[in-house]
This record gives structure tokens, C-alpha cells and sequence, in this order.
């Protein structure tokens, strides 16, 4: 029998959803033991921008190729694409107090819905009938993971409490901060894609550290050196984060955008795993159905639109 090996667009989608899931689960256990949601935060940043930036070096160092000029727009997007997933990430952090690991993973992904929605209500951009007939699956979905423990039935005001709010909050901002990243990025002016993304990654990660820097200082100056007694683990953040970016990037340039996205819904599965095995955490028989439903219309969302 002759083994195959996987497209590599697969094998490097699997690769990324590891890399962010690792980061989030180093990023959820220094916010539960030293660090506050802000702390935790600020470390990927602080130390995911030397590797971005030193990679982006050797890049155009071994390849011979200038730095590309920017165009009108870059900073603007970057700044409020930066801003937006700093708080979304913030918002992760804090929901991870709220609730277990793989619930505050299933919340992240309703970035993809609100993207499409998104898109729709700010650009005029089309939607299928199957396409609101998903994202009305996920509501469903959402309905399902916003109950507190204990309580039956479906309540839209079960959305409104702390943990809903972070949640539907991060997939928002994440939601945000991928529209304006791709503005960003083609407003850098070259022809590679592979550029593109590596200065407007190094620009981003930049401000991002500059300005967690100065809420820290100002907001919780304990939590500076909090962070650097902490590089120890806070280190293997940033790594994670470069790996998982640098992943999603190829895997987006050697397969359509909509497979990368539907597979790379397996991290809902390594957030189970994570939550079970590493945390110890019990998934209730409501949160495991409200995940299977999220899932399911976030696949059917993906693969329709």
C-alpha cells in the first residue's frame, strides 16, 4: 500500500490552527496564574514583533529586494486594524475567566459570521439565501453557548451577559481588524504577497507593542515587569504567534480562502482537547451542542459564500 501525504495546503492550515492554539492556551494559563488580560496581551506582542521584524530583515536582507513603498492609508488601517485586535484579544483573555477554554474559542470564531455581515451592511457586498440561512444557524448556536450553567431554554437576553458580550465582542473586533489589515496590506507597494504581509505584519506588531506599552504604564505599571519575569513562557507566545500568522498566510496562497477557512475550523477540536486534557475543564451537554451547531453554520457559511 503506498502512503500519500496530505495537499500541502493542509498539512500547513493543520499547522497553523496548532500554532493558535497554542497560543491561546499559554495566553489563557499566564492570565489565570501572573498576568492580568492586558498582561497577557501585551506579551504577544512584546515578543512575537522582534521575530516578525528580524524575519522581515533576512528576508529582504537574503533575497536583495528594497523595502516597498507605502501608499496613502497604510497607517490608518494598521493603527485601527492593530487597535481592534488588541482589544479583541483582551476580550478572549478575559472570557477565558468567564468560561472554559473551548467555549471562548467557539465565541472567537463568530468572526467569520460577522465579517459576512459585516461586509454586507457596510459594503454592499452580496449574500446568498444559504448564506443568512447559516449565519441564522449560528444564532441558534450562540443562543445555545450564551445560557449560564444550569438554565433551559432560549432567551435573547441570555446575549447580553458578561461572557456573550466578550465573546460576540472579540469576533466583532477580530471581524474589524481583518478588513482593515487587507486594506493595509494592498496599500503596500509591491507585487509580492509574500512582502506585502511581512511589513504590514512588522508595522502592526510595532504599534501594537507600543501602545499596550503605554496603557501598561500608565493603567497597570506592575504589570511591566510582571511580563518580563514571565518571558520564560510569554516568549513561546510570540513564537506561536509568528508560526500561526506565517501558516495562515501560505496556506491562504495555495488554496482557495474558503477550504483553509472550513478546515481550519479543526481548532474547535484542539480547543476541546485542550480544555478536557490540559485544563481539566467539563463541557457541558448544552455547550457541546451550541459548539456543534456554531461550527456547523460557520462550515456552511464559509463553503456557500
Amino acid at each position: 500500500m503506498t502512503f500519500v501525504l496530505p495537499d500541502l495546503w493542509i498539512l500547513v492550515t493543520l499547522a497553523a490552527a496548532i500554532f493558535q492554539t497554542a497560543r491561546f492556551m499559554l495566553q489563557k494559563y499566564l492570565a489565570t496564574a501572573t498576568l492580568s488580560a492586558a498582561g497577557a496581551t501585551f506579551s504577544r506582542f512584546l515578543y512575537s514583533a522582534p521575530f516578525i521584524v528580524g524575519g522581515l530583515a533576512v528576508y529582504l536582507g537574503t533575497s536583495g529586494t528594497q523595502l516597498p513603498q507605502i501608499g496613502s492609508g497604510f497607517w490608518a488601517y494598521g493603527l485601527l486594524g492593530g487597535t481592534a485586535q488588541i482589544l479583541a484579544t483582551v476580550c478572549v483573555v478575559l472570557l477565558f475567566k468567564q468560561r472554559n477554554f473551548a467555549v471562548g474559542i467557539t465565541f472567537k470564531k463568530t468572526e467569520v459570521i460577522l465579517t459576512v455581515l459585516t461586509g454586507w451592511l457596510i459594503l454592499g457586498e452580496g449574500v446568498t439565501i444559504w448564506g443568512f440561512a447559516a449565519i441564522g444557524l449560528g444564532v441558534v448556536g450562540l443562543l445555545l453557548l450564551s445560557a449560564k450553567k444550569g438554565e433551559n431554554g432560549f432567551r435573547l437576553r441570555d446575549m447580553g451577559n458578561k461572557a456573550a458580550g466578550l465573546g460576540i465582542a472579540s469576533g466583532f473586533l477580530f471581524a474589524i481588524s481583518a478588513v482593515t489589515y487587507r486594506g493595509a496590506t494592498l496599500a503596500v507597494m509591491s507585487d509580492m504577497p509574500v512582502l506585502r504581509a511581512g511589513v504590514t505584519l512588522a508595522a502592526v506588531v510595532c504599534m501594537q507593542a507600543a501602545i499596550m506599552a503605554v496603557y501598561l504604564r500608565l493603567r497597570e505599571p506592575g504589570q511591566m515587569s510582571a511580563v518580563w519575569q514571565a518571558r520564560k513562557v510569554a516568549v513561546w507566545i510570540g513564537l506561536m504567534s509568528l508560526g500561526g500568522s506565517l501558516c495562515w498566510f501560505i496556506a491562504f496562497t495555495l488554496q482557495n480562502a474558503a477550504y483553509v477557512k472550513a478546515l481550519g475550523q479543526v481548532e474547535l477540536i484542539l480547543s476541546v482537547a485542550a480544555s478536557t486534557l490540559f485544563f481539566r475543564e467539563k463541557i457541558t451537554g448544552r455547550e457541546w451542542a451550541g459548539m456543534a451547531v456554531l461550527i456547523s453554520s460557520i462550515l456552511m457559511l464559509v463553503l456557500v459564500a
